[in-house]
């Protein structure tokens, strides 16, 4: 068993009161569910790993604040009534810029919840409406006011770009709007296909116009620049924060550290098992073990992990740690990959911490996929 028990976790949420048309996560459209019977039997899960102290809670979906204000008011008192709060630095809660009601907003004010993600994804009404979402422009505006007033200064935002139909000038429309909410981090995503959504059914039927290669390129480095301008830290490949808000608790993931997933759906990495929940709302209700999925990770498996999870940071991977982790010469093992990777300007020329360079950031998977080992490793 795992003495130093994870200081993360994240709690799922599935319930939407829309699908988006990109969304591939766990989600189930709100009306009809048995959202009471569900939060029941998530507080039993939580509560059944005996947690006292977290450094980091994270809310996420789904659409928590599709919740009423008296189910959330449950729940956060349900996550937090056995917690050390003094040990508690990032409680952050997912929301939705339409869902955000003033009695939402004070629920979430008087818990201990301090920092709010808001699903903007663009500032262009007609784009929204492209992609599924049913909040405007007006209404981001309004949340981030309505959270200001009510004390909250860690607010981040996602944004989506390389939409259908998405021009350059749309970008950098979104960046000025952005910039000028002056909100101390964002989190910024390519859009990508995934399975089982509306988008890649219009893919694979033609009828999906996405932004070459080249044009996702010139708008992933403009916005890199105009960010990093504007005093932003660009800390991890799509998340940029002003000093002191990072992420704490998704550089959790990227540490490769352990955490708690709770939840339908959720993953979690516990005692060297990376788990998956019954995704489905019923049946993760009525299992007695939540679980329906368990991978044990070999040393091979941790290895790469540890790489394309650290590369993801501007910090890098420490050698001395990978090598105190691992009891392995990092450079009989990589020292090859790490010198292609630097003649060709994608590593920093640093055999003391492995990391990219901005160009490397903008080429990540092509790197990434460098660090795999053959199947036949042995440490």
């Amino acid at each position: 068993m795992n003495l130093k028990k994870p200081q993360a976790a994240y709690i799922h949420i599935p319930f939407c009161s829309h699908i988006c048309y990109y969304c591939d996560f766990a989600k189930v459209f709100l009306e009809g569910q048995p959202v009471d019977d569900y939060l029941d039997a998530l507080i039993k899960e939580f509560n059944a790993h005996d947690i006292h102290r977290l450094k980091t809670l994270y809310i996420g979906g789904g659409t928590p604040t599709v919740l009423t204000a008296r189910q959330m008011r449950r729940l956060l008192s349900a996550l937090t009534e056995n917690l050390d709060l003094s040990y508690l630095s990032e409680f952050t809660v997912e929301a939705n810029p339409g869902d955000l009601s003033d009695e939402m907003v004070e629920v979430l004010a008087q818990s201990p919840v301090n920092r709010v993600s808001l699903g903007v994804q663009t500032f262009n009404n007609r784009l929204l409406k492209k992609i599924g979402r049913v909040h405007t422009e007006a209404q981001v505006y309004d949340s981030t006011e309505k959270l200001r007033a009510a004390g909250f200064e860690n607010i981040t935002i996602d944004l989506i770009y390389a939409l259908p139909g998405q021009t350059m000038e749309m970008v950098e429309e979104d960046l000025q709007k952005l910039l000028a909410l002056n909100l101390p981090h964002v989190a910024l995503y390519s859009l990508i296909l995934e399975d089982h959504t509306v988008f890649m059914n219009r893919q694979r039927r033609g009828i999906l116009r996405l932004p070459n290669e080249d044009k996702n390129a010139d708008m992933y480095e403009y916005i890199i620049d105009s960010l990093t301008k504007n005093g932003y830290n660009h800390y991890e490949v799509s998340n940029f924060g002003k000093p002191g808000y990072e992420s704490q608790h998704n550089l959790t993931y990227w540490d490769n550290a352990e955490y708690y997933g709770i939840g339908a759906g959720a993953s979690g990495y516990l005692d060297g098992v990376r788990y998956k929940n019954h995704g489905p709302v019923h049946h993760y209700i009525e299992a007695e073990n939540k679980r329906v999925h368990e991978e044990f990770l070999s040393q091979k498996e941790q290895i790469e992990e540890e790489m394309f999870l650290g590369l993801r940071k501007q910090s890098g991977v420490s050698v001395t740690e990978f090598e105190q982790r691992f009891g392995i010469d990092f450079n009989n093992l990589y020292g090859a990959v790490v010198s292609k990777y630097i003649d060709r300007g994608l590593i920093v020329d640093d055999r003391k911490v492995i990391r990219l360079t901005d160009k490397g950031f903008e080429l990540g998977n092509e790197v990434f996929a460098d660090f795999l080992l053959d199947d036949n490793f042995n440490a």
